[in-house]
């Protein structure tokens, strides 16, 4: 069973501008986030998660408590509703909603001893995009 804990180097995406196009980022917003290269790190202590972005770009940082609701800013100032729950011992899933259009996306996290792999999806978008992050610490 891997640990969820721990720090990880993002690597590479798959069809994310496509995706960020398609959930209406601007086209140097989704330039710019395309070619970041953030550093995840993830802190567990019981059901209270932590997990905080850090790029050139700017730092995001988000504190909740599994199964309840919490707020997320989005880049373009957009303040979602999201829940995160564990699917399994491996793998979180993150469901949000946009207040003021009701458009829900998702985020599903699978972790492996050596990487995490997000999965991005939102409704506007016909193709789910990936980030991949490799551990660099437990």
């Amino acid at each position: 069973m891997p640990s969820i804990a721990g720090k990880y180097q993002h690597y590479k995406n798959d069809n994310i501008d496509d995706y960020f196009s398609a959930v209406g980022v601007p086209f140097m917003g989704r330039k710019m986030m395309g070619l970041s290269s953030p550093l995840m790190e993830i802190t567990v202590d019981g059901d209270n998660m932590t997990i905080k972005t850090s790029s050139l770009l700017r730092t995001v940082e988000y504190k909740f408590t599994l199964g309840e609701e919490y707020e997320e800013e989005m880049p373009s100032k957009t303040v979602i509703k999201s829940i995160t729950k564990m699917q399994n011992e491996s793998e979180l899933i993150t469901e949000s909603v946009i207040p003021e259009t009701g458009e829900k996306t998702s985020r599903h996290y699978l972790f492996t001893d050596e990487e995490c792999v997000i999965t991005l999806t939102h409704e506007k978008a016909k193709t789910p995009a990936k980030r991949y992050f490799k551990r660099v610490t437990s």
